[in-house]
């Protein structure tokens, strides 16, 4: 079983002194995309004006462009404590135990912009780069969405729970020869009408994986995520063709 999660645009600051070693991160024939990407990112790094603009960053975060030129040579953490927001609150891994951090680590990939899709114990440094940023030299789309699918393709998982955000799948959507399933997440209101969520959609999937880490849940298809979310209390459903809805 593989879960894939988006990342989060807020990040814990620091780490250890061990800079950022692109050698060791998951799905290592992506190396010259994540080349690529950095070249790209330290490039605009040296052009304050257009930094600001092409990140769009407010005038409290112009501190972030530094971050991007140093993202070589940074202090680097584990992928699961460097994202926090909402769902990496509700993972809160760091309160996990030793067994369960190790299924995070075997389990799930985080997909960043900057890396591709990482393991979530993968040392990786502070950055500023979201899906949806037009890095000049480096198209994020064009750079990844194929070279990620044939990634995944060539270490073959048996199975894909995807929660990662619209914007992260095109940048490398689930090929079509592995057995996978996109996650939704809704809630039913009084009148029972069914809507999708957004703040509590992070909630939910933040709370989903930590289950499934302390659980060391071992699912194989979607019948068996149906059997396994019904035995721990969760609520799964059949949506549209290729998803599921959890119910929060």
């Amino acid at each position: 079983m593989l879960v894939l999660l988006p990342p989060s645009e807020t990040k814990r600051a620091g780490g250890r002194a061990a800079r950022l070693d692109l050698g060791s991160l998951a799905l290592p024939a992506l190396r010259p995309q994540r080349e690529t990407v950095l070249d790209a990112l330290e490039a605009l790094s040296t052009d304050a004006a257009k930094a600001v603009r092409v990140l769009r960053l407010g005038v409290s975060q112009h501190h972030e462009i530094a971050v991007n030129a140093a993202v070589r040579s940074a202090p680097t953490m584990s992928a699961v404590d460097r994202y926090t927001g909402v769902l990496y609150d509700a993972l809160d891994a760091a309160s996990l135990d030793t067994a369960a951090r190790r299924w995070l680590g075997a389990h799930v990939l985080i997909h960043s912009a900057p890396f591709g899709p990482v393991r979530a114990l993968d040392r990786i440094p502070a950055y500023r780069l979201g899906a949806g940023v037009a890095l000049p030299g480096a198209p994020l789309r064009r750079v990844w969405a194929g070279a990620v699918t044939d990634a995944i393709a060539e270490a073959a998982p048996r199975f894909v729970l995807d929660l990662r955000s619209e914007a992260y799948v095109a940048l490398g959507p689930v090929p079509a020869s592995v057995d996978s399933v996109y996650v939704r997440v809704v809630s039913e209101g009084s009148d029972g009408e069914v809507r999708a969520l957004n703040h509590f959609n992070k909630q939910a999937k933040g709370a989903l994986v930590r289950t499934l880490a302390i659980r060391r849940a071992r699912i194989g298809s979607t019948r068996a995520l149906h059997r396994w979310a019904d035995a721990h209390g969760l609520r799964v459903r059949s949506g549209g063709p290729g998803e599921v809805a959890l119910y929060a």
